[in-house]
């Protein structure tokens, strides 16, 4: 044990090395009293009963050092052949990859013909406008003039003077000038962070022929008529934007790009994209250059293109078995990305130091035409089924969060290389994450956000349930709302009760199974019902209006909107709509009462306590007569029994009016 721990101390000394899951349990088993394997090969003959026993502690122990656990996300999402070739080409780096069907990707070339046949019928955003004319003057300086007094007046409307364009001056075809023209229509963002599509033309041919107006005219009155025009031609995204650039270099003619995109130069930090306030134009004939001109532009604008596959990663744990681990991947894949185009293959397999993963790429549309389109929970379920994938192979992989981990923090590339150029210079913030990643230091989440939200909430929820509480004690408050508040509070007190147990147990509350909570089903009328509503809508807004706090009277409102909805479910479920007449008739006077004995008639505020009621019996004689008739008419009644005898009412007298 001392040799081992000297040689694991000098190994630190010299370089990084994260502990394995069998050292881990190793030391748990010591720590118990089990021991632990002296030699290497009794240790390797044993490992599996090992890790079924101890999964649950090896995972643990793997999470406080520092390991990761599952990873399952998206690095990138691509579109056309060529996107995909550098993916299949990155993936075969250290191994071969593997197809959906299981075979070896041995010709790129030959997948990337295969891959691009499942790219077909699908069209990016409309961002670049071209038109070409043919001009009988061929002078460059006017053209030139004639659109820079257009752009600062507008291409499309007056005042639009932000967009960028360009133009190329060549010769035509039976000595005519051909004049090249590309309008950027897409919205042109004022930073990176600039989200917004309010300054986009659509593409539609009213607004082509608006542009082409207005051009036609600035060029008519500056002498330049043109002769004829080519129809539209429209382009998607920086890339076509730099392709419209290559295109008008035809016969090596300049091409010159006004626009007002510029990168701010800052010193200690990388460049910002930006839109100044001045335009320039930039005039060059080299392929590299109008490259360089057209990466610019496209750098701030707003397009939306087309996704036809994801570059998925899959990773687990270090120093766990790779084969393992490869033929987890392959069974998640199959049975998530079924109908799919996909390959994969593994990274680090023979280095035990490095953690493995796959690189997965997979087609957005499968064979039958629907398309994936992942979120958040997606991951999620993702990473779920994977880590039920591995530990089915018996590796202890767990399905937590981040967040959920005592981990070191991540450290994004940009980061990485800002501290690799500017070292203890760069931000603190950059520093305090690079260097915890380095020696592996695992930091405390920030959740300080989350846990103001979780009490807020809890405090919502204990008024809720002292609104109703104070509903259900309430004696002059009718008795069906203070039933149903008592019901209520009991079962949401024991809800809250079961989640707050299943969180502090470590269990996803989530995915708890609710409890069935009694609810009274006695029936009640229309009446008993509307003031029940009525009562706790009243009881909620003159409990919200004493709550201070915006936030949390904003918390409660919308819980009760949820309780009030809960409300009025159940005593619409209650209500009794429609009598069955086949029904044994039972008493009016019994039918009036609530389940807790208060008498309905007294809810509506219509107190009547005479009992020389004549239209009350009336009514009662009534019903009862036409129930006897329906059940004359009954099929298994005998035809020729004799009549009921019906009863009818009083005779008004008065005497009896007097009393």
């Amino acid at each position: 044990m001392n040799d081992r721990s000297n040689s694991r101390s000098t190994s630190r000394s010299t370089e990084r090395r994260l502990p394995s899951y069998f050292d881990l349990i190793d030391e748990e088993n010591r720590r118990r009293g089990g021991g632990g394997g002296a030699n290497k090969g009794s240790r390797a003959a044993g490992r599996q009963p090992t890790i079924v026993k101890y999964a649950g502690a090896a995972s643990a122990f793997s999470r406080a050092t520092g390991n990761n656990a599952v990873v399952v996300k998206v690095l990138s999402y691509g579109a056309g052949a060529r996107s995909a070739k550098s993916i299949l080409a990155y993936q075969s780096k250290e191994e071969k990859a593997r197809d959906q069907d299981g075979q070896e990707v041995t010709d790129i070339d030959a997948a990337v013909r295969s891959w691009e046949r499942e790219f077909g019928n699908r069209k990016g955003s409309v961002d670049v406008l071209r038109l070409t004319y043919e001009l009988a003057v061929k002078d460059r300086e006017k053209v030139r003039d004639v659109l820079r007094s257009l752009a600062d007046d507008g291409f499309y409307r007056e005042g639009d003077t932000d967009r960028t364009y360009a133009f190329s001056v060549s010769d035509g075809v039976k000595g005519q000038t051909r004049l090249q023209f590309a309008l950027v229509v897409a919205h042109e963002k004022s930073d990176r962070s600039d989200r917004s599509q309010v300054n986009r033309i659509a593409a539609n041919i009213d607004n082509v022929q608006v542009i082409d107006h207005r051009l036609d005219m600035a060029m008519r009155s500056a002498g330049i008529a043109p002769i004829s025009r080519y129809p539209a031609d429209f382009s998607s995204g920086p890339r076509g934007f730099t392709a419209a650039l290559h295109a008008m270099r035809r016969n090596d003619a300049e091409v010159t790009v006004s626009t007002k995109t510029e990168m701010v130069e800052r010193p200690g930090k990388s460049g910002r994209y930006e839109r100044g306030k001045d335009r320039r134009e930039l005039t060059a004939t080299d392929h590299r250059e109008l490259t360089k001109h057209g990466q610019l532009v496209g750098s701030l604008l707003q397009t939306r293109q087309p996704r036809d596959f994801m570059h998925l990663l899959l990773s687990g744990p270090a120093n766990v078995d790779r084969d393992s681990f490869v033929l987890a991947g392959r069974d998640f894949l199959r049975e998530q990305f079924a109908g799919h185009r996909y390959a994969y293959a593994v990274h680090n397999r023979t280095d035990m130091q490095k953690h493995p993963h796959l690189h997965v790429i997979v087609a957005l549309r499968n064979a039958g035409g629907r398309t994936l389109n992942p979120n958040i929970r997606d991951f999620t379920e993702w990473r779920v089924r994977f880590a039920k994938k591995a530990r089915d192979r018996g590796m202890p992989i767990d399905r937590q969060k981040r967040i959920e981990r005592a981990a070191p923090p991540p450290v994004k590339r940009w980061e990485w290389e800002m501290f690799q150029r500017m070292g203890a210079t760069a931000p603190a913030g950059v520093v305090d994450k690079v260097v915890s990643k380095i020696w592996d230091r695992p930091t405390e989440p920030r959740r300080l956000e989350a846990k103001r939200r979780v009490d807020q909430t809890r405090h919502s929820i204990g008024r809720i349930i002292e609104m109703l509480d104070g509903l259900g004690r309430n004696r002059s408050a009718p008795s069906t709302v203070r039933e149903l508040s008592q019901d209520l509070a009991v079962g949401l007190r024991r809800e809250h009760q079961r989640l707050e147990t299943a969180i502090h147990q470590g269990r996803d509350p989530a995915k708890e199974k609710g409890q069935d909570n009694m609810l009274r089903s006695t029936p009640i009328s229309a009446a008993q019902a509307k003031a029940a509503k009525q009562t706790l809508a009243t009881t909620a807004l003159n409990v919200a209006a004493k709550i201070s706090d915006p936030s949390d009277r904003l918390i409660f409102e919308q819980a009760t909107k949820i309780i009030g909805k809960v409300v009025g479910l159940q005593l619409d479920s209650r209500v009794v709509k429609n009598h069955d007449r086949s029904a044994p008739r039972q008493s009016g006077t019994l039918n009036t009462k609530s389940s807790g004995g208060r008498d309905h008639v007294s809810e509506l505020g219509n107190v009547n306590k005479s009992s020389s009621d004549r239209s009350a019996d009336a009514s009662r004689i009534a019903r009862s007569n036409a129930m006897d008739q329906d059940h004359d008419r009954s099929p298994h009644n005998d035809r020729n029994k004799a009549k009921s005898v019906k009863l009818r009412p009083p005779r008004d007298r008065g005497n009896e009016r007097s009393r």
